[in-house]
């Protein structure tokens, strides 16, 4: 699990950013690691991982202002550089369903997300693209598989190997989710 994505769940958890957590801190006079994971655990019932996540957080914040185009660069570094363009291009696509759509990079891959909920994820790989799409209530077929394990915040994962696959079925998928139907 990335650093985000343990802050991510926190805040799903308790309805708290790092922000919160950070003025309740600041009220309480905790400015110490180790007071502030056993708050945390105590009072709002997160359990170790998480909790650390927090305190790291609140302690050091710099640390966490990378800006997204740094973080996406990031994610398609290396060999996975091969897929920036695609991811580019979908993205630019995506962009046109609504002016709400904004994205939240992690250390390996990045949510597309409508006001906040992420409706897909884009994750590199040397070899292929995958898109996650979350799409419940939905099938999976052959092209869409279901995403089981693969990442839990999605339902149907689809393996893009050649960029021309981004096409107008991959398309409608994630249409059908950034509205939030079938």
């Amino acid at each position: 699990m990335s650093y985000q994505a343990y802050l991510d769940t926190v805040k799903a958890q308790t309805g708290k950013t790092v922000g919160d957590f950070r003025e309740l801190a600041e009220a309480k006079g905790i400015d110490k690691h180790g007071e502030i994971v056993k708050w945390l655990k105590g009072e709002f019932g997160l359990g170790h991982g998480h909790a650390t996540a927090v305190a790291g957080a609140l302690l050091r914040p710099d640390a966490f202002k990378t800006p997204k185009a740094e973080k996406v660069d990031a994610v398609f570094s290396g060999k996975k550089a091969v897929w920036k363009d695609t991811y580019e291009s979908l993205l630019e696509a995506v962009k046109g369903l609504g002016e709400d759509i904004d994205i939240a990079p992690t250390d390996s891959y990045v949510s597309l997300r409508r006001g906040g909920r992420k409706f897909a994820i884009v994750q590199p790989t040397s070899e292929r693209l995958d898109i996650g799409i979350k799409r419940k209530g939905v099938d999976a077929t052959e092209r869409f598989e279901a995403a089981g394990n693969w990442n839990s915040m999605v339902t149907h994962r689809v393996r893009i190997t050649e960029p021309d696959r981004v096409d107008a079925e991959v398309l409608e998928w994630l249409r059908a989710a950034y509205e939030g139907g079938t």
